[in-house]
């Protein structure tokens, strides 16, 4: 599956299915690691897990083994997971098991293709997991609900499991062999939610370029800064793809000025009125997105093959007709990728929040009125105050930019002496994703007041021009001052939901 496939399944809400190959080949792994199993001492099927593989399982207990899994380490806490970072997480156990080397049986595939399906979700707590052995408290959750147990959102009520299975006549699953071991054990759930981190992250970059070319436009910036002769001898491909998006935006405005017809020619001026060269948050957009855009790239072809990786303990190989035990489910990759995420997206918020201030602050932008206010100044206050919730969320977002990868803590009897902390990444990357949106939604106000200020509505590029339509259409022009909250809610969705063309 390619990124689009992926999304597709997510935000399209398309079906599911397993192939009659992909079917034989699970079947085939479960048969083989039914006979391997039977004289052989393997990890999670007649031994106990982590610290107490040292202890042998009678034979009797083996199917008690893998249920009790599931139950004891269904221990999270915090708030529930929205239901498409749940739907992503079981998309990416999905993935896994569809490769046939973890020896499940076949009934496990069609619960999870079931749910899926049916948009059954299970409820995943938030904290529980250190990344390493996997995700294993908030996949003990999610398996917890295919065996019948706990709570499921469907419908948009969060509901008891075996109610729902009821209702829809679904039996629970009956867990075999391995089957407990396996649907906790890997990083379905870091994985699922930077999935989804990386969709709204994508977009994000969409807007912010758009939203650089229309502050250009409004400051009457000289274009040159988006020449292609100027940024590809910087020799990085993402600020060059930056600064030719810009340019694509930017084809047929009439706001932004040439260089060569205002500046390369005599003058008698000894003080100049307008801005020989703009502000870095206006001039160096390419140069700052442009890595942004590079370290998505990056993420996404990262996410994409570890959505694909066989990432459980041990590891069921018909080829060599061996199990090999290791640490698929080890999750630093993840949690690097999270962590870098989260800091281009910082960055890309701060550029926003600077690019806002340039609209609120006379003094600088040397244009407009103070906070874009076109009512009466010391009555009317314009988007002063929209400004503060700006700033104070970017703050918050510079705050959470602190690494989680690097920190790890011993647990688990020292068993996981090393712990990649993925998910508790990827959460933190989504806590900045969602604050880069409201910031983004404040700007996005802004923008359509200041252009309004301008009245130079006829005169922006095309594209920008339909930018600031669909944000009128949100938000009308204003003068007195009204509450902003409910406009700010419509912007953010807005963002989050109108169809766009990525970059990447």
């Amino acid at each position: 599956m390619t990124i689009t496939d992926i999304e597709n399944f997510l935000f399209q809400g398309q079906i599911l299915n397993l192939t009659a190959e992909e079917q034989k080949n699970i079947q085939n792994s479960y048969n083989f690691l039914n006979d391997f199993a039977k004289d052989k001492v393997i990890y999670g099927i007649n031994t106990g897990f982590g610290p107490m593989a040292q202890y042998r399982i009678s034979d009797e207990e083996l199917n008690a083994l893998q249920y009790n899994i599931i139950r004891s380490h269904s221990t999270g806490a915090g708030e529930p997971f929205e239901p498409i970072y749940v739907r992503a997480a079981m998309m990416a156990r999905f993935s896994t098991f569809v490769r046939g080397k973890s020896g499940i049986h076949p009934d496990v595939m069609e619960m999870l293709r079931t749910f899926i399906n049916k948009e059954i979700y299970p409820v995943i707590p938030q904290h529980g997991s250190v990344g390493a052995s996997g995700d294993l408290v908030q996949l003990a959750h999610m398996s917890l609900a295919l065996i019948g147990e706990g709570e499921v959102f469907y419908q948009g009520q969060r509901r008891p499991t075996a109610e729902v299975l009821k209702e829809l006549g679904i039996k629970p699953l009956k867990l075999h062999l391995r089957d407990g071991l396996a649907l906790v054990n890997g990083t379905a759930m870091m994985t699922g939610v930077g999935l989804v981190n990386l969709h709204y992250a994508k977009r994000l970059l969409v807007f912010a370029t758009l939203a650089s070319v229309l502050i250009n436009e409004i400051a009457a910036s000289y274009d040159d800064f988006m020449a292609p002769e100027l940024n590809q001898l910087k020799g990085h491909n993402g600020q060059e793809v930056i600064a030719r998006k810009m340019r694509e935006i930017a084809t047929g405005g009439q706001c932004m000025l040439k260089r060569e017809v205002e500046m390369y020619h005599r003058h008698q001026e000894t003080v100049f009125t307008h801005k020989v060269q703009p502000y870095y948050s206006l001039r160096c957009v390419p140069q700052i997105l442009g890595p942004v855009l590079d370290s998505l790239k990056y993420t996404e072809e990262i996410l994409v093959d570890e959505f694909h990786a066989v990432d459980d303990n041990p590891i069921v190989d018909i080829d060599t007709q061996s199990v090999y035990h290791g640490g698929n489910f080890h999750g630093d990759y993840v949690s690097f990728e999270m962590d870098k995420l989260k800091l281009a997206i910082v960055k890309l918020t701060v550029l926003v929040e600077r690019q806002l201030n340039y609209l609120c602050h006379d003094r600088i932008n040397g244009i407009l009125p103070p906070f874009c206010n076109l009512g009466v100044l010391g009555l009317n206050y314009g988007i002063q105050a929209l400004q503060f919730t700006a700033t104070s969320t970017t703050a918050e977002s510079q705050s959470l930019a602190n690494s989680m990868y690097v920190h790890s803590i011993p647990n688990n009897n020292d068993n996981q002496d090393v712990v990649s902390m993925g998910t508790n990444s990827a959460i933190l990357a989504r806590r900045v994703i969602d604050n880069a949106y409201q910031v983004m939604a404040i700007y996005m106000i802004g923008l359509a007041q200041a252009v309004d200020c301008l009245k130079i509505e006829d005169k922006l590029a095309p594209k920008t021009k339909a930018l600031y339509q669909d944000i009128r259409q949100l938000v009308p022009v204003f003068v007195e001052d009204t509450p902003k909250y409910i406009d700010i809610s419509n912007v953010i969705n807005y963002l989050k939901n109108k169809k766009i063309e990525s970059i990447l």
